[in-house]
């Protein structure tokens, strides 16, 4: 596995920012990491790469433990944090060299050359980092952090601040990126994670409250099953409301097709009871895909 955390516990002062986490992230995924201000996001990332010690508990990437072989593990992993903190009055060229001496990077020129290709900043390569635009800041952030071929990328919100076009550039990116390297990336916007991720974590008070595929946790999280159903004919809303098991529906602004609500799935044959007994024929009926952002708000809010 490329990360392991096991049971992992922070504390600062009489604050528990981390209560025994665990969680694994396999080679060759692309993870999102969600949760509030203040969940702990970015204590755990900060922990797999070795800026700050757990409490108790173990991290271990690519077979290093963060606390025996923060040397190992730095040379496996790469970081962008959230601010990404770059060299202003430097050349995005003269950066990148610099980067890859602090790693002992072999045939640096050449490094150097392919990871401009690679993230797209041929146009800009010889220009000041301070005078690039937020877009560009973020591609030179991401070559710092793959300058020495790392097998995992640690990602602190890698959009924040960003234009949508700069956003997708991003994106695309990441996507890119994710074929060859482990990802794990925090972020506050859920159509980049449905957009890339292949698994989604969710913190909330220092817990995981969700650890699953990004599809799976769509397709289940939702306590009641919403259909999207069609009629070939007109159907009164208080007569759906009648079938047994239905609890709400609400009528799609488009022909006859109608959200209902049950909480069975074997409520679908008493709809298409309704039918024959009313001369409806049913076009279609599929299970309502739940967004991410509302099963977000559900495993998050204060309770």
């Amino acid at each position: 596995m490329s990360v392991i955390v096991n049971n992992v516990t922070k504390i600062y002062g009489t604050q528990k920012a981390l209560d025994a986490i665990s969680f694994v992230v396999e080679p060759g995924h692309i993870v999102g990491f969600l949760g509030p201000n203040g969940a702990g996001k970015s204590t755990i990332m900060k922990i797999i790469t070795c800026f700050i010690p757990q409490s108790s508990g173990s991290v271990s990437v690519c077979g290093y433990d963060v606390i025996e072989q923060p040397i190992e593990v730095k040379r496996q992993v790469g970081y962008l944090p959230e601010h990404n903190p770059l060299y202003l009055d430097m050349y995005v060229k003269e950066y990148l060299q610099f980067v890859g001496g602090i790693y002992h990077v072999k045939n640096i020129k050449e490094r150097v050359k392919e990871i401009i290709d690679m993230v797209g900043l041929e146009i800009e390569q010889n220009k000041k980092i301070g005078a690039l635009s937020k877009g560009y800041r973020q591609r030179v952030g991401l070559a710092q952090a793959m300058i020495h071929d790392p097998k995992v990328l640690i990602l602190d919100e890698p959009t924040t601040g960003l234009d949508p076009n700069q956003l997708e550039e991003i994106r695309s990116l990441i996507k890119t990126i994710g074929k060859e390297k482990t990802i794990m990336l925090s972020t506050h916007i859920m159509q980049e994670v449905e957009a890339i991720c292949d698994k989604t974590i969710i913190i909330n008070h220092g817990k995981i409250v969700a650890n699953e595929s990004t599809a799976s946790l769509k397709n289940n999280t939702s306590e009641n099953t919403v259909l999207t159903v069609e009629f070939d004919k007109k159907v009164n809303e208080s007569a759906l409301i009648k079938i047994e098991g239905v609890l709400q529906v609400k009528k799609k602004p488009a022909e006859e097709i109608w959200l209902i609500e049950i909480k069975e799935d074997s409520v679908r044959n008493n709809i298409f009871q309704f039918a024959m007994k009313n001369q409806l024929i049913v076009l279609s009926i599929n299970k309502e895909k739940e967004s991410l952002e509302n099963i977000f708000k559900k495993l998050t809010k204060n309770v």
